[in-house]
């Protein structure tokens, strides 16, 4: 059996269908906890440029609404699909909302932030924008904060080297 992976876990889309995260494999991923009436709600714009910049070398984002913080993210699914389009232009994947810290934590995100069940770090997200990347197995290999911006050098740098070395 091989390191912990998030490829072991379902979520569910904005339209309520099922995700298998193995869909991912062999992709660079940063999982972002989003929300929409937050002061970090632009980097959503940067989320999107990221993106672009890397998609055909084999990287995506992954966005998790999330109401935990402040109570930053009202909107049901279809009001956050459309806001993030209008708004943004975005054209990464949206997953339904979630909990990311506390009692009612979704099952990905406690592994996530757990370095007992993802076997590499201790992150739980204090506010939104936090960031997870994971390598092209699945791997949780680091984490940022919500004041690091995604289209950061050192974000960048960080992507560029887990997509040319697996």
């Amino acid at each position: 059996m091989g390191k912990p992976s998030i490829h072991q876990f379902t979520v569910k889309n904005l339209k309520g269908e099922e995700v298998p995260l193995s869909n991912y494999r062999n992709k660079v991923l940063l999982i972002v906890n989003t929300a929409s009436e937050c002061g970090f709600t632009p980097q959503l714009a940067q989320l999107e440029e990221l993106r672009n910049e890397f998609l055909a070398e084999g990287f995506e984002v992954l966005a998790f609404p999330s109401n935990d913080f402040g109570h930053q993210e009202p909107l049901n699914d279809a009001g956050i699909a459309k806001f993030c389009s209008i708004n943004y232009d975005t054209h990464f994947p949206i997953f339904k909302k979630v909990s990311v810290r506390g009692e009612d934590v979704s099952p990905l995100f406690s592994f996530l932030a757990d370095k007992s069940l993802n076997g590499a770090i201790s992150s739980v997200p204090r506010w939104n924008f936090h960031k997870y990347l994971i390598n092209k197995n699945g791997e949780v290999v680091d984490f940022f904060y919500s004041f690091t911006k995604p289209n950061s050098a050192r974000v960048k740098k960080k992507i560029k080297k887990l997509l040319l070395y697996p």
